[in-house]
């Protein structure tokens, strides 16, 4: 009696699939023109007595084989009614698995020459495609029936992680310079694990490296650094902080607190008067001595504008009083000493005439 003759074929599902093998453990008995289809994002391994014969390309095959119909009965009877011979066909997914994610699992360390020790975290993205499918069976798929995608995600990714590990410490010295090393390091990154991938015959089509970022609380430290950076001169920066903290003080004096609430927020303004009347002297040594450096007639006038600006607020209200004035605008307390009504400069109380210009006093 004539027997069939069989179409061997496969379609992945899943669009995962790497390898499918027919049947899918041991082998089986493929008759005299048997056709193979093989898709045109396929390749297929023929194996025959353990061995692998030959490597087809997409289309239509006929296997000749030495399993002829008239003598099957025959043949097998010496081996319990099995043919002695028998094929497997393994189907290998050719085309580019894409959106494969790599990262590490941990942070990593990184000795950076900046903030010393510190711990990162790396992601990205690759695709590979198969490109040896014999060398791939014989090394990593042996005889499965069936090989995943997620059956390489775990071992490329610390393949990846320790190649990464290793080009950061020898390139890199700062994470500051990371976002303008991001192009250069993935493609470092790709040549090295190219190489892992060959030797399997996987081809590492696309490597791209997403972040490379420190702990949340690394980032808070850095965030603080930019910030000191933005401020400029720490000094200038507390002074003016100093005056506006007064003011706002001097305002709130007169709020609807009440008695209570004044009362608060005169001793507010005494406290940080106090502290701001500590940081004068520095400060007017610092006007000093800018105005001496940038020369010409200017010097003693700028000395001058920052000796009045220091003196400038009333000892009762703590608000600004101007220069030569010997009542505060504010709340009209006496002020000790005052200013020349003809240059300006300062003029001990009880004075007649100005130590500075010669001028009489009122």
């Amino acid at each position: 009696m004539a027997q069939t003759l069989e179409v061997l074929e496969h379609h992945d599902p899943t669009g995962e699939e790497i390898v499918y093998r027919f049947p899918q453990s041991g082998s089986a008995e493929i008759k005299l023109g048997a056709q193979l289809v093989v898709q045109e994002a396929q390749e297929a391994v023929l194996y025959r007595d353990g061995k692998a014969l030959d490597v087809f390309g997409p289309g239509r095959h006929t296997l000749s084989t030495q399993n002829i119909p008239l003598l099957t009965k025959l043949l097998s009877l010496p081996f319990g009614g099995t043919s002695p011979f028998r094929v497997a066909v393994v189907f290998i997914n050719k085309r580019t698995f894409i959106d494969q994610k790599w990262g590490t699992r941990e942070p990593v360390v990184f000795r950076d020459s900046e903030l010393g020790m510190v711990r990162l975290r790396a992601f990205g993205v690759y695709a590979y495609r198969i490109e040896d499918s014999q060398l791939f069976v014989n090394t990593v798929v042996g005889s499965q029936g069936l090989f995943e995608t997620v059956r390489l995600q775990d071992f490329y990714r610390d393949v990846i992680v320790s190649r990464l590990n290793d080009l950061m410490g020898e390139t890199l010295k700062t994470i500051f310079d990371l976002p303008r090393y991001y192009d250069e390091l993935g493609t470092a990154s790709k040549a090295r694990v190219a190489e892992d991938f060959a030797k399997y015959g996987v081809d590492l089509t696309d490597f791209y490296i997403n972040s490379i970022t420190p702990p949340d609380e690394v980032q808070e430290k850095m965030d603080e650094r930019s910030a000191m950076g933005a401020v400029g001169d720490m000094n200038t920066y507390m002074q003016f902080k100093a005056a506006q903290a007064i003011q706002d003080a001097a305002k709130g004096g007169g709020g609807a607190g009440g008695e209570g609430g004044g009362a608060a927020s005169a001793g507010m303004g005494l406290g940080l008067g106090a502290g701001f009347g500590a940081m004068m002297p520095g400060m007017i040594a610092n006007a000093m001595q800018q105005a001496q450096q940038g020369g010409g007639g200017a010097a003693p006038e700028a000395a001058a504008a920052g000796a009045v600006a220091a003196g400038g607020f009333c000892s009762e209200c703590g608000k600004a009083v101007p220069a030569g004035s010997r009542f505060c605008p504010s709340c009209g307390h006496p002020q000790s000493g005052g200013g020349c009504s003809g240059c300006g400069q300062p003029v001990p109380e009880g004075s007649k005439f100005c130590p500075n210009c010669g001028a009489k006093q009122s």
